[in-house]
């Protein structure tokens, strides 16, 4: 299924958040804690400066007799200095303690959150595999897997607690502020929404769009480079370095547009926060002073009122500037999200063999098969038997649906119609572990891990010894090869194992398919890329194995059928 460009958000930021939030629950303990810690280090910071005004106060008040000044708090005048100046010492260290162990929390939360993020993605992928990630954009997964999901952090570590510790700082603040004046408070109040919460909230309607075209774009240009990497060899061959080269060069054009508008947004974010900033400030002072002229405050008021809204700021800026990152945040939770959500085609059954002790392998069976790829039929009606002990051959033309026969035997996929049974029992019935257990595919084009060959060999079979794996090697006639390697087995592949040939890597898949021992192996092209020699030597080891095995041969080459005692015929195109 190939994956369509989609940069359209299936749900509203408070849905992304709030289900990126659901998987805090196991360290809500220490999100808590973050918050807590946090909110004081604010007001250690916002007090220090208040503190700073009332010494100022406290010299206006004690230095000129006579004064006329009117206070609310009498403390002022009978508290020394050196006390006021020794609790500010003590505050600003305690701000630094505080702003340290809160950071602490975040990130301890956001990096556990991204490893089990990371082991939930990787569990989706499972399931969704094949069916759903065959033809996918894997530059993109790359990309969710990587990005995206590091972009989170941003998120847990500085997106969750500075909300609450924002709102929890400003309540406070208006309390604090409101205390000498109710209209001021009402001020405080108005000025904190509107930086912390409208701003953001505008901010982010209309960058949202931008951001997952940012995120897709910047997905899909890795997928771009990873095609271009992997086709370096034909782009030489055939000249196509410079068209490459430009369309790398317009994709990256483009991709630099979007973010240049999302910078724009940025700027422009800031200099209205900044703007109503200094607006509050100066309305607060304006406000202190009228109320002061109509005795509803003292001085001391004024000044505390404006310097408290000046310094009190801090904490909704924090919101106010998460709105230019949190665009892409949330576009990478919502492309997270998504693929954690998305559902298998075919869902695995769970558990293992059923007991019933040791018996005879019985073979496999397609009863009156119809299966289509979306809306192409592959197979319509088909049927085809495999008996235990027997080489069945399935032979056709390339695009006949030989192949699509061996995974249905695999359940990667499932029939839309009929029955596929292997050992007697409906493969939607037999619990997937199982099943895979008792088969070996061998597909068209073998993978190999960047490892060395004994391990890329040895995946078939945890724990095997390096006798089981060299005596698989002789089967598939790739150890003698592989002993004239200067590290023999322990010879690394280099990535997708570009250090071998075709042939070469075909030879371990069937190596890895005879070390996995199961009771029935499925062959696709097998011998495809091999000579004849390495090919003959193959089938021998096949022929000796048939009769505690049951196995399919599924090729385009007629030579290869030659070994089969049963050969099945696809024909008129796609359908038996």
């Amino acid at each position: 299924m190939n994956e369509k460009k989609n940069t359209a958000k299936r749900r509203s930021a408070l849905r992304i958040m709030g289900s990126l939030i659901g998987l805090v629950k196991p360290l809500l303990h220490i999100m808590m804690a973050a918050i807590i810690l946090g909110t004081m280090g604010y007001l250690c910071a916002i007090f220090l400066t208040i503190l700073a005004g009332q010494v100022i106060v406290h010299g206006l008040l004690t230095g000129a007799a006579g004064t006329s000044l009117s206070v609310q708090n009498m403390w002022l005048v009978h508290t020394p200095v050196k006390t006021i100046l020794t609790v500010m010492i003590v505050i600003a260290v305690l701000r630094g303690i505080l702003h340290y162990a809160e950071q602490y929390c975040n990130h301890f939360i956001a990096f556990k959150l991204l490893a089990i993020i990371r082991h939930k993605v990787f569990a989706a992928l499972r399931k969704l595999c094949p069916a759903k990630l065959e033809g996918r954009d894997k530059g993109n997964l790359i990309s969710i897997i990587t990005t995206d999901i590091e972009l989170l952090e941003v998120f847990y570590a500085h997106t969750i607690s500075p909300i609450a510790i924002a709102a929890l700082t400003s309540l406070i603040m208006v309390c604090f502020i409101g205390r000498y004046h109710v209209l001021a408070g009402l001020f405080a109040l108005a000025a904190y929404l509107t930086v912390g919460v409208v701003i953001p909230m505008w901010n982010g309607k209309r960058g949202s769009q931008k951001g997952m075209e940012f995120r897709t774009g910047f997905g899909e240009l890795n997928s771009f480079v990873l095609d271009s990497l992997r086709g370096l060899d034909e782009t030489i061959q055939y000249g196509q370095g410079e068209k490459r080269k430009e369309q790398m060069s317009e994709r990256s054009k483009e991709l630099a547009s979007v973010q240049e508008n999302l910078s724009r947004m940025e700027g422009s974010q800031r200099s209205v926060t900044n703007m109503v900033i200094l607006l509050a400030s100066f309305g607060m002072l304006a406000l202190a002073i009228y109320l002061y002229t109509k005795g509803g405050i003292g001085f001391e008021g004024v000044l505390t009122c404006t310097i408290a809204m000046m310094g009190s700021f801090g904490p909704v800026v924090a919101l106010s500037s998460l709105s230019n990152n949190l665009n892409q945040t949330l576009a990478s939770g919502e492309r997270v999200l998504s693929l954690l959500e998305e559902a298998p085609l075919v869902e695995e059954i769970p558990g293992d063999a059923a007991s019933g002790g040791d018996h005879a392998f019985a073979g496999a069976e397609a009863q009156n098969v119809t299966f289509a790829y979306e809306d192409e039929t592959i197979l319509d009606q088909y049927s085809l038997k495999l008996e235990p002990g027997k080489i069945t051959g399935i032979h056709g033309a390339s695009g006949s649906g030989k192949s699509t026969i061996l995974k249905l035997l695999m359940r990667f996929w499932d029939v839309q119609t009929g029955r596929i049974s292997v050992d007697g029992a409906d493969v939607r019935e037999i619990p997937t572990k199982h099943l895979r257990d008792m088969e070996s595919y061998v597909t068209q084009e073998t993978h190999l891990f960047h490892d060395s060959i004994a391990n890329n060999i040895a995946i078939a079979k945890p724990g095997a010894t390096r006798e089981e794996i060299m005596e698989a090697a002789k089967k598939a006639s790739i150890h003698d090869f592989i002993m004239t390697l200067p590290n023999g087995y322990d010879t690394e592949v280099g990535e997708l194992g570009d250090t071998l040939s075709g042939g070469e890597k075909q030879r371990i898949g069937i190596a890895r398919a005879f070390l996995h021992d199961a009771s029935m192996i499925l062959l696709d092209e097998p011998t495809s890329n091999l000579d004849s020699l390495n090919e003959g030597i193959i089938l021998k080891s096949l022929k000796e194995s048939a009769e505690e095995k049951t196995i399919v041969l599924v090729s385009h080459r007629v030579s290869t059928m030659n070994v089969a005692n049963v050969v099945y015929e696809m024909e008129n195109g796609r359908i038996s």
